[in-house]
C-alpha cells in the first residue's frame, strides 16, 4: 500500500461512534449546513418504510439533523411510493425529473436526477433494500462533513454478511473494483466499501461530477472526486453492519462489466469495441448465450444543466 493511503487511512478513516449527535448538531448550527437524504427506490416496498421511519424519528424528530428526506421511484411495480411517502418522505417519481431528458434504467440515473429535486448542502444517499437499519448510517457518514471542512465525500464502511457467513459479501467489491482500484488508482486502496451505496458528499462537489447512469456511479464517483478534490478530502465511517438484498452470480456478472466499463472511460478515453456482456443459461438444448447491454452513457455534471443553473439562480 502506498504511504500516502497508510497516511489517509489513518487520518480519515473514523467510527460512527467519534461523532456524537449533540457534537453533530453543533456543528450544523454553527456551519448552518443543510441535510438532504436521498433513497433511490426500485421494488422495495418491503424495506424502504422502516427507513424512513427510522430517519424520520432518530435524526428529524428527537434531533433536527437532517432537513429532508426525498425517495426517488425508478419506476416501482409494488407499493413503494405509497409505503415511503406513508413513513413520511417526500416521493418523486424519476421520469417527472428534467424530463427534457429521455431517462434510462440505472442507480446513477436516479442519484444524478436527485440533484434536482433536493436542496441539501450536503447530500447523503441510502440505498432503499437495507435490513435492520440504523440511523448510524446516515449520521456516520454526514458527521465529517460537518465537523471537517476539508471533507468533501465520506463513504460508509461495514461488514457485509452473506449467507451467515460474516465478510462474505461484496463479492463485485472483492473481484472486481479492489483489483481495480489497487492497480489503477492506489490512492483509494484503503477505502474498505468502494462500490457502498451509502456515502455523502457536499452539493458544490456532487454538482461538478459527471455521472455514470448504471452500476458504474460508486467506482466512477470515487476516482473523479480523487482528481477534482484530492485523498484527503475523501474520507470513511465504520458504521457496523449490512445487510440487504444479495443479487445472483449473474447479476453480479453485468454489474462487474459496467464497473470495468466505468473504469476504462477512466483509464483512456478510447472507444468501446464491445459494450455488451454475453452470459449463459442451461436451457432445453444445453447452454443458451444471453446478451446484455453495458451502460455506455454518462450524465454530465449537474451544474452544467440549464435548469439546475435557473435553479441556483432563483
Amino acid at each position: 500500500m502506498l504511504k500516502e493511503t497508510e497516511r489517509w487511512l489513518s487520518n480519515r478513516s473514523w467510527s460512527v461512534t467519534d461523532r456524537p449527535l449533540h457534537r453533530l448538531m453543533s456543528a450544523k448550527r454553527a456551519t448552518g449546513s443543510s441535510v438532504s437524504v436521498v433513497l433511490p427506490a426500485l421494488n422495495e416496498e418491503e424495506t424502504v418504510g422502516e427507513i424512513v421511519a427510522i430517519i424520520r424519528h432518530d435524526l428529524m424528530q428527537q434531533v433536527p439533523l437532517v432537513d429532508e428526506i426525498v425517495v426517488v421511484d425508478s419506476g416501482s411495480t409494488d407499493r413503494t411510493s405509497q409505503v415511503a411517502a406513508a413513513a413520511g418522505a417526500r416521493v418523486v417519481h424519476r421520469d417527472e425529473i428534467l424530463p427534457r431528458i429521455p431517462t434510462v434504467p440505472g442507480k446513477g440515473e436516479v442519484l444524478w436526477r436527485s440533484l434536482l429535486v433536493t436542496s441539501g448542502d450536503i447530500v447523503c444517499f441510502i440505498d432503499a433494500d437495507l435490513k435492520e437499519f440504523s440511523s448510524d448510517f446516515v449520521s456516520g457518514i454526514v458527521g465529517p462533513l460537518l465537523t471537517e471542512p476539508g471533507v468533501d465525500l465520506v463513504k460508509a464502511m461495514y461488514d457485509r454478511p452473506l449467507g451467515g457467513a460474516a465478510g462474505q459479501g461484496g463479492r463485485v467489491t472483492e473481484l472486481m473494483a479492489r483489483p481495480l482500484l489497487n492497480m489503477h488508482w492506489p490512492q483509494l486502496a484503503g477505502f474498505v466499501q468502494p462500490l457502498g451505496g451509502e456515502y455523502a458528499a457536499r452539493r458544490s462537489l456532487l454538482e461538478q461530477l459527471p455521472f455514470p447512469v448504471g452500476y458504474g456511479i460508486e467506482l466512477g464517483m470515487l476516482v473523479d472526486a480523487l482528481h477534482l478534490v484530492g485523498l484527503d478530502a475523501l474520507a470513511q465511517v465504520d458504521v457496523g453492519v449490512r445487510k440487504h438484498r444479495h443479487q445472483d452470480g449473474q447479476a453480479l456478472g453485468r454489474m462487474s462489466a459496467a464497473i470495468y466499463r466505468t473504469a476504462q472511460l477512466r483509464l483512456a478515453r478510447s472507444h468501446l469495441i464491445r459494450p455488451a456482456l454475453t452470459q449463459f443459461e442451461r436451457g432445453g438444448d444445453g447452454f443458451e448465450p444471453r446478451t446484455y447491454s453495458v451502460d455506455t452513457e454518462e450524465r454530465p455534471p449537474m451544474v452544467e444543466i440549464a435548469e439546475y443553473q435557473k435553479r441556483r439562480a432563483a
